[in-house]
């Protein structure tokens, strides 16, 4: 199972008639809260969470939460990318190769954006060594960050070789709610 986190006001209560009402929230920020969750298995993640949420975080508990920066994304139903993350754990209990993992993978990222998508895969290909949920069918993991980043990157490669459209702005946009 998944799960979505994003941080920001909303209306909670009882909603409906006399005859038929539930208590319930609504809103922009649950909505995208929901999108969190309906989309970490897009990007790979088990806990995906909104720059708001981390930001929260890190105000109140300061750096103890590692995150790891996934994407710039476009929910179904907003126009506005948002920055997503997924919740690594609690600092003192990442292993070492969690973090050497992360660290390739925020290098590869960079290359990502700058378009250097054969410099990117290639250290993507290092970091899904590292991966703490590797890709097992067997164990129902059919994917994670670092293996859907190399396919994006083969993708966007194909694309420009194959394309003369420049536009590329590093936002993905999730069709899926």
């Amino acid at each position: 199972s998944r799960l979505g986190l994003n941080t920001g006001p909303a209306v909670i209560g009882n909603m409906g008639s006399r005859t038929r009402f539930s208590y319930t929230m609504m809103g922009d920020n649950v909505n995208l809260a929901a999108r969190m969750e309906s989309s970490a298995k897009a990007l790979g993640v088990y806990t995906m969470v909104t720059d708001a949420t981390k930001l929260a975080c890190e105000k109140y508990g300061g750096d103890r939460i590692i995150f790891r920066f996934l994407d710039k994304i476009i929910v179904k139903g907003r126009g506005q990318p948002v920055e997503v993350f997924e919740i690594v754990g609690l600092r003192e209990n990442v292993p070492p190769a969690t973090l050497q993992c992360l660290a390739l993978y925020a290098q590869a990222l960079e290359l990502y954006f700058r378009q250097d998508w054969d410099g990117a895969a290639q250290i993507f290909e290092q970091s899904l060594a590292l991966e703490p949920n590797q890709v097992s069918p067997e164990r129902g993991i059919e994917n994670n960050p670092s293996s859907i980043f190399i396919q994006r990157c083969r993708r966007l490669k194909f694309m420009r070789q194959h394309s003369t459209d420049p536009k590329w702005d590093g936002v993905f946009e999730l069709k899926d709610k």
